[in-house]
Parts: structure tokens; C-alpha cells; sequence
């Protein structure tokens, strides 16, 4: 695993709602997952408010540090506070400009909502506009359920997507076209995960085991998590990033296996939460 060439992800979310905790981040856990299961490594996940500063330093600061790709999500519609188009042209320098093609996917949208409704004009209102104007040269990515185009862009070799907040639509741009740039980059890889649930022992006297079995099957990543039971109860995750599905599967497997076989001898209950065959 260690001899893979990761493409470094950083991720951002924007809203003062989830500063706050009145919105669940759900797009945050919706990108990592999804980005990892791609191959991609994600280093760092931010979450910021509705400033064009906060939002332009987080971009900028992901810049500094060379990330190879940067998923933003929130701040591209109509109202007063969707900042993220003004900071994202702030921080790369770039101004705004009428996107034509943005435009034309925002038409398609009214068309098809309108149709079998009585026919209604398509104005092109300032909280629209606002929509369509991208930071110069960027690519627009069509948002299949929403009036918001994602926005695609490269500076400084920084790859650059920001994706609408509505997760529908987030998640609509992100499987349509963000999903093949992001196979593309990172290439052909596989993961494969696995869980244990172990009872009857804590996490300081697992931790030791773990480092056994890592150190014996380096592939592979182990994290412990205590969970709610009566005595202690943890649930151990497995994962690894293979160029071969196959090595990818036994990596998982006999990691699994050595850490499970480690664990019964010091007294643990092991119960395989992926049905996973040991012999």
C-alpha cells in the first residue's frame, strides 16, 4: 500500500449553518466516503463560513500546501450570502466572467421545468446572473436536478471543483462528472474494507495487537472504536488501497485473520461483521 502514488484530496464546505450545528454536515461524510472508495487520500476537511475571506484563505491555504485536488461544496446559489464563486475568483486570481455554457445549462433547467406548465419566460434576474458568471476559463459541470452548475477548474496544478450545497445535487454533479475526473487522476485502484466486533477486552490492551498485526501486514490499515455495550465492546476497521483487487481482498482477509486469531488468545470474543472466511 505504501508504495502507491496517492492523489492528495482536501475537501471544503461552506455554510454558516454548519458552523453553528443547526445542518448536519452530511456532505462532508458524503465526499470523504466517495472520494476515498475512488482511491483518492484525503488529507485535510475543512468547513467555513459564508465570507469571501474565510472562504478564499481555505482555497489558498490548500494551494500552499500543493493539494492535487480540491472539492469545495455550498455557496453557488442565488441569495446575498452564496459567496463561494466571488471568493474562489479572489483567491486564483481570475475574474468573473459570463459563462455561456453555464448559461445555457441554467435555460435547460427552466425548460424543463416548464414543461406540461404554462409557458413562462426565462429572465436572466441578477440573482442568476450571479449563478453564471465563473471565474475566467472555468468549465461548467451541468447539474442534472438544479438550476446550479458545479465549476471545474486547474490552477497551479491544483485540480478545483466546487459543488453546489443541496446534497441531491451535490451528490447528482459529483457522480456524473466528477466521479471520471476523479478515476481518471488517481487511476485504476481498489479498496477493500472489513470489520471485527470484539467483546470482553479495551482498547488499551488491543492497541498492542494491532501494532503486531500491522507491523506483520503493513497493506493494510486497522483503527479501533469503542462502542456502546455491557463490558467493553469495540468495533476494529480494515482497509487497503491495492492495484489488484485480489491483493486488495487477501490484504483485508489475512490481516483480519492475524489480528482475530491475536485477540482470542488474550481472551476476546471475535465476531467477523463482513462474513469473511479465516481458514
Amino acid at each position: 500500500m505504501y508504495s502507491l502514488k496517492r492523489v492528495n484530496f482536501e475537501l471544503i464546505t461552506i455554510g454558516n449553518e454548519l458552523l453553528t450545528g443547526r445542518t448536519l454536515n452530511t456532505n462532508m461524510r458524503y465526499l470523504a466516503k466517495a472520494v476515498t472508495d475512488l482511491g483518492g487520500n484525503v488529507v485535510r476537511a475543512t468547513t467555513v463560513g459564508d465570507y469571501v475571506k474565510d472562504i478564499s484563505s481555505a482555497i489558498n491555504d490548500a494551494l500552499s500546501r500543493k493539494t492535487d485536488f480540491l472539492i469545495m461544496c455550498g455557496g453557488l446559489g442565488p441569495t446575498f450570502d452564496d459567496k463561494t464563486l466571488e471568493a474562489l475568483s479572489d483567491a486564483v486570481n481570475r475574474p468573473l466572467e459570463l459563462n455561456e455554457l453555464a448559461l445555457e445549462y441554467m435555460k435547460r433547467h427552466y425548460r424543463r421545468r416548464q414543461e406540461g406548465h404554462k409557458h413562462e419566460e426565462f429572465e436572466l434576474i441578477p440573482s442568476r446572473l450571479k449563478m453564471v458568471c465563473l471565474p475566467r476559463d472555468a468549465t461548467p459541470l451541468q447539474n442534472p436536478v438544479g438550476s446550479a452548475s458545479g465549476v471545474y477548474m486547474k490552477h497551479r496544478e491544483m485540480n478545483i471543483v466546487a459543488l453546489p450545497g443541496v446534497p441531491r445535487e451535490m451528490e447528482a454533479i459529483f457522480e456524473r462528472s466528477v466521479s471520471p475526473l476523479i478515476s481518471d487522476l488517481a487511476g485504476n485502484l481498489f479498496r477493500r474494507e472489513g470489520s471485527l466486533k470484539v467483546i470482553g477486552i479495551g482498547e488499551s490492551k488491543v492497541a498492542p495487537l494491532i501494532d503486531k498485526a500491522m507491523r506483520e501486514y503493513p497493506e493494510a490499515y486497522i483503527k479501533s472504536h469503542p462502542r456502546p455495550g455491557s463490558g467493553p465492546v469495540l468495533e476494529i476497521n480494515f482497509s487497503t488501497i491495492s492495484e489488484s483487487e485480489e491483493m486488495a481482498k487477501n490484504a483485508v482477509k489475512r490481516s483480519m485473520a492475524k489480528l482475530s486469531k491475536l485477540l482470542i488468545r488474550h481472551g476476546a470474543k471475535v465476531e467477523s461483521m463482513n462474513d469473511q472466511n479465516f481458514d
